[in-house]
Order: C-alpha cells, then sequence, then structure tokens
C-alpha cells in the first residue's frame, strides 16, 4: 500500500494522550508540537500481517468482528462479508460469548475489537472465556484483555475503512489462493467507508 492512501486515511494520527505501552514498543513514531502522536506505519503494516495470519488459523465461521461505534459498522459488514466471519455491530448483547441457553449465544474462537474502549462488554465476556483479542488501537485506547495490538487511528472513518481492507486483502492472500500475492481486493478501500453524509464529518 503506498503510502500516501495511509497519509490521506488519517491511519497514523494518534490522539494527545499516549499509552506508555505503545510508547514503549515504538508504535508511537513521533509527537507533533501541538502533542498529538504520529504512530509508526511500519508497524502498522507489521500488525496487519502478524493479525492476519492468526486469524487464517481460525474456523472463519468461529470468528467475530465487532465495533460498538457507527464508524466501525460498514468496515467490520464487509470484512466479514470477504472473509465469511460474523459481524457484530451496534449494542453488545450481554452473554453473546458466555451463556450458551441464550438465542444470541456465539460459539466463538477469536475476536476482533474496532475500539476496546468502546468494545468493553465483548472483550471481558472475550477474556471471561478465553478467547484471544485482536484490537485495533489508538494511543489513547485501553489494552486490558487484549492479546494482539493493531496500532492505528481508530476513530476516523477513513482510517477504519483502509485498515479493515487492507487485513481483509492480507487474510485473502494468505488463505489458499483467495487471492495472489499482489493481487487486490476487487473493491476500493472506499467500499469499506461510512459515508459523511451518515455520521456527519469528513475524516
Amino acid at each position: 500500500m503506498a503510502i500516501e492512501k495511509y497519509l490521506a486515511a488519517g491511519v497514523r494520527l494518534g490522539t494527545r494522550v499516549s499509552n506508555a505501552y505503545l510508547q514503549r514498543r515504538g508504535f508511537v513514531f513521533s509527537v507533533r508540537p501541538d502533542g498529538l502522536r504520529i504512530l509508526n506505519l511500519r508497524k502498522i503494516d507489521e500488525r496487519i500481517r502478524i493479525a492476519a495470519k492468526m486469524i487464517t488459523m481460525y474456523d472463519p465461521e468461529r470468528v467475530v468482528a465487532y465495533s460498538a461505534k457507527p464508524y466501525g459498522f460498514k468496515p467490520v459488514e464487509m470484512f466479514c462479508k470477504f472473509v465469511k466471519c460474523k459481524a457484530i455491530t451496534g449494542r453488545f448483547i450481554p452473554g453473546t460469548f458466555t451463556n450458551p441457553n441464550l438465542n444470541h449465544y456465539i460459539e466463538t474462537d477469536l475476536l476482533i475489537s474496532t475500539d476496546p474502549k468502546a468494545d468493553t462488554q465483548a472483550i471481558e465476556e472475550a477474556a471471561r472465556m478465553g478467547i484471544p483479542v485482536i484490537a485495533l488501537v489508538d494511543t489513547d485506547t485501553p489494552i486490558s484483555y487484549v492479546d494482539l495490538i493493531i496500532p492505528c487511528n481508530n476513530k476516523g472513518r477513513r482510517s477504519l475503512a483502509l485498515i479493515y481492507w487492507l487485513l481483509t486483502r492480507q487474510v485473502l492472500r494468505i488463505r489458499g489462493g483467495e487471492l495472489k500475492e499482489n493481487e487486490d481486493l476487487p473493491v476500493q478501500p472506499e467500499e469499506f467507508e461510512v459515508k459523511a453524509s451518515i455520521e456527519g464529518v469528513s475524516q
């Protein structure tokens, strides 16, 4: 992916608050004069590849991608459409991972969280059930119970669309011949994006 795409989508833009763990592990590349943290693009790319490899180790029917925030709804749905996993958007109903007696119970082996700050119910249930968690993590995101971090701007609609598009592409490239090594998805990252008219913002 050309660096211009990352920059245009604001993928590396963090916040003015920095998680000490991210700072120590080199996920934060620099700090702007206004205090905004800038994430390390090399680490973002590296973690997308690691996460994709991890995802391919599981039966897609038992992988759940979740977003409590509207910005993540379409990226999660498009990711699951291509990867064939289960998408959950909006409110996470208690017991979804923990209570087999409920109609909405889902047997899950892996959770992908769009924003742990908003997805707390899902992450807490995953932790109780021993379900590993991959999470998109901004510089101010809590990382309790997260097993694999993908550092990125997890607040902007363009950033979320591009991250999920890249993750989708990498999963399909790794899985048996669904995409060739240098082949892209049949849709552009914009197709993963929540439209500005819905959210009322430009980024």
